[in-house]
């Protein structure tokens, strides 16, 4: 296998081509679906049969068999009846199927996996499914499974993917020097495909075929949002992906993200502060290693991101209880961290993402251990939407010896209209006027430069009121509060800029 996807038309497709709203009576999906106003819920492999149950509130009677209403219709073209009735209702025993009645029952060839939701009431939920209910002997399935996995639909996730190291073409980009030793080839990396030149469903397909485990938590759907470098992303790209997050928030119950890694952070920050109050689970990820080459790193990110990402669904039957996690995050090297509080620390070791000042979200091992405490309380928040960010911002580091004057001059005369200051340890600066600082800034603010002041340290608190200078720029009107991460403090300064009713000090998404 080679990259992500072949060419083809762009476009957007859920498993076999069917979409989330298909009708029931378009068996375009395989397993078992129930019919309900959501429509039939996809499976992950084959083709199978179309069922709904409904309980008819709790009344017992003698016979499962007498007793449930049912009507089977055969729809696979040989024209019988299909024996469902007496052979399912015996096999399941009346305790189970009492509450139930079965009804619209469409068997389709080679039916292999089972998925049904209850529109109402309880069911016994221990009592395997025998074969016969595929609809005779001559129908086999190596291992029954158990009615519990089956009585609600599985999360619907949908996988965005931008470009990024984990789509691309090794044989392209990759020369190896021996066993499990590879590098890029000079001037290749950040070579993409087109993204009208990559369709869906054969991304889709390549994941399903490297990670075929992807399909145990979720019905994945697949969108090309576009194919590039992450370098080449910007404001441009971010509002784009908030307003595609946005469309589609009530159509999924979570959304992954295939990034770059090298402005990973910078995506996550702007994705937080312009969907505040999103309230579902946005998890980027991506890898330092192609998904196609044998010691990738991208298939584990996709198993680890996909498993936090539906952990807060309560149709996951793959999660122990669920978890109140509904915030845009970066999992990555087996760590699920608040995105807008990560950083890329090293550029070849898997666990390339850290977040020096906010502890992880969850650890991924043999288990998942949350830190449920540390998890964003968003409950309250309304979302409200905001799609502007004001480019014409630049980030400031303090240096010693060096003259602003001279280095920076009038930045809000040549159309700055924000700064990120990077000011030494708990946010102090040279104080002498010979330096130039103080009255630079004092000259700029009176120009209406905005000015945030943040710390070089990767970790630690701010502040700058205990030194001279510090209390000096914060008197000029310069903001400071709790730490940012420098990523985050650009994007939150080109959101503030666009909406000036926000204080840079005041938290939006976790991001203070």
């Amino acid at each position: 296998m080679g990259g992500l996807g072949t060419p083809s038309s762009r476009g957007r497709l859920g498993h076999r081509g069917a979409s989330p709203s298909s009708s029931s009576t378009a068996m375009q999906r395989g397993g078992l679906a129930c019919s309900s106003s959501r429509g039939p819920v996809p499976s992950p492999k084959g083709r199978g049969v179309l069922l709904s149950a409904r309980a008819k509130g709790g009344k017992k009677s003698s016979s499962s068999s007498s007793s449930s209403k049912k009507s089977v219709d055969s729809r696979n073209g040989n024209g019988n009846g299909n024996p469902l009735s007496a052979e399912f209702l015996q096999a399941t025993g009346s305790s189970a199927t009492s509450n139930l009645e079965v009804h619209d029952v469409e068997f389709l060839q080679d039916a292999q996996e089972l998925e049904m939701e209850i529109l109402g009431g309880e069911v016994e939920s221990t009592l395997p499914l025998p074969p016969t209910a595929l609809g005779g002997p001559d129908q086999h399935i190596s291992s029954v499974p158990q009615l519990q996995h089956y009585l609600k639909p599985l999360p619907r996730v949908l996988l965005l993917h931008t470009g990024g190291t984990l789509g691309m073409d090794p044989n392209q980009s990759y020369i190896e020097e021996g066993p499990g030793n590879v590098h890029l080839k000079e001037g290749t990396g950040g070579n993409y495909p087109a993204s009208d030149n990559l369709q869906p469903g054969e991304v889709l397909s390549d994941l399903l075929t490297a990670v075929p485990e992807l399909t145990n938590f979720a019905h994945l759907d697949v969108e090309i949002v576009f194919n590039m470098d992450s370098c080449r992303l910007g404001p441009k790209q971010w509002i784009q992906l908030a307003k595609l997050l946005d469309r589609e928030r009530r159509n999924y119950d979570a959304f992954l993200i295939v990034h770059g890694t090298d402005t990973m952070s910078f995506t996550a920050a702007a994705l937080s502060l312009m969907l505040k109050g999103f309230k579902k689970p946005i998890v980027l990820t991506g890898s330092q290693l192609p998904l196609a080459m044998p010691r990738s790193d991208a298939r584990q990110n996709l198993i680890d991101s996909i498993t936090c990402a539906t952990a807060a669904c309560l149709t996951n039957p793959l999660s122990r209880y669920p978890v109140h996690f509904e915030e845009v995050a970066i999992c990555f090297g087996g760590k699920l961290m608040r995105g807008n509080r990560t950083r890329k620390v090293h550029s070849s070791v898997y666990r390339a993402f850290d977040s020096p000042m906010y502890p992880n979200l969850a650890e991924l091992g043999v288990e998942v251990e949350w830190n449920h405490s540390n998890l964003l309380e968003a409950g309250a928040d309304v979302y409200q939407p905001r799609f502007k960010l004001n480019t014409n911002v630049i980030r400031v580091p303090i240096c010693p010896g060096v003259d602003p004057r001279k280095a920076y001059g009038d930045l809000h005369g040549r159309g700055v209209r924000g700064i990120v200051l990077e000011a030494f340890g708990v946010g102090n600066m040279p104080d002498n006027n010979s330096h130039g600082w103080l009255p630079w800034l004092k000259q700029q603010r009176k120009k209406g430069l905005l000015v945030y002041l943040c710390s070089q340290c990767s970790a630690g608190n701010l502040h700058p009121e205990l030194y001279r200078s510090g209390s000096v720029a914060l008197n000029m009107g310069i903001e400071s509060g709790r730490q940012m991460t420098p990523e985050c403090a650009v994007i939150k300064m080109m959101f503030c800029l666009e909406y000036p009713d926000i204080p840079l000090s005041q938290p939006i998404a976790g991001e203070l």
